[in-house]
């Protein structure tokens, strides 16, 4: 049986990984002055108590808590033309949880959430998934009336150019991948990476599909294109934690 590291993202992720994003959240989004705050967050003067039950799990729940940050004021501004933030008193303590987990329902297209796998349901993530999904016409049609108001094709037209620009520069940027020598040793990764159809080459500049190359600076470094994140994370090697993305 093949094992992997990741979930089809557009499905959506366990409870824990919400409850780590929102922590981070809360103690990363922006504040706006007390004369234009429409939606509430709770108290983050305390440093998030964050438990993750690996890698990949801390990972992600950083990459959907900044993308949430990214795309707050469009998130906040979807919440209260739906009506949805208003309609029923959600406590201040899980705004976080509520604009995480709408970035990440919007992201795959108000569907509903598909998890594989056993995990421990937790109660605040069921209550504001059920809450979020009962609204999902209502917040669909926000988002909707948001694009035509910023005449943009997708959420990420709506961003400041600046932004845009540096997103495409980071998302063309290679990959690079640690070794555990603790677990595998560098010949043993060679080996297993050819069985995958990965081609070593000498340098970036000869890459081409599956290949990699050494870092030239680090011996227990290689440098993966940037278009096979997702392979690369289905690879056995970073199941058993063999290879860990930088």
């Amino acid at each position: 049986e093949k094992r992997t590291t990741t979930l089809i993202e557009k499905n959506g992720y366990h409870d824990s990984i919400y409850i780590n994003a929102a922590k981070i959240f809360q103690s990363i989004h922006t504040k706006k002055p007390k004369d234009r705050i429409l939606v509430r967050y709770g108290d983050d003067s305390l440093s998030p108590m964050l438990t993750f039950k690996d890698e990949y799990c801390q990972r992600v729940s950083y990459e959907l808590a900044f993308s949430a940050l990214k795309y707050q004021d469009l998130l906040e501004e979807i919440l209260l033309d739906s009506c949805v933030y208003s309609c029923q008193s959600i406590p201040d303590e899980l705004t976080s949880l509520l604009v995480v987990m709408l970035y990440d329902l919007q992201d795959r297209k108000f569907k509903a959430r598909e998890i594989f796998g056993e995990e421990e349901p937790v109660a605040e993530v069921q209550k504001i998934e059920r809450y979020l999904y009962s609204f999902r016409t209502k917040l669909a049609a926000a988002l909707a009336r948001c694009r035509i108001r910023h005449d943009a094709l997708s959420i990420e037209h709506i961003l400041p150019e600046t932004i845009r620009k540096q997103e495409q520069r980071t998302s063309g940027l290679p990959l690079c991948v640690w070794i555990n020598t603790f677990k595998i040793s560098l010949q043993d990764v060679f080996k297993d990476l050819k069985k995958k159809g990965f081609t070593r080459v000498e340098s970036v500049s000869d890459f081409n599909c599956y290949t990699y190359c050494m870092d030239q600076h680090c011996h227990d470094v290689l440098v993966f294109p940037s278009c096979l994140k997702e392979e690369l994370l289905n690879l056995d090697l970073f199941a058993d934690c063999k290879l860990l993305l930088q």
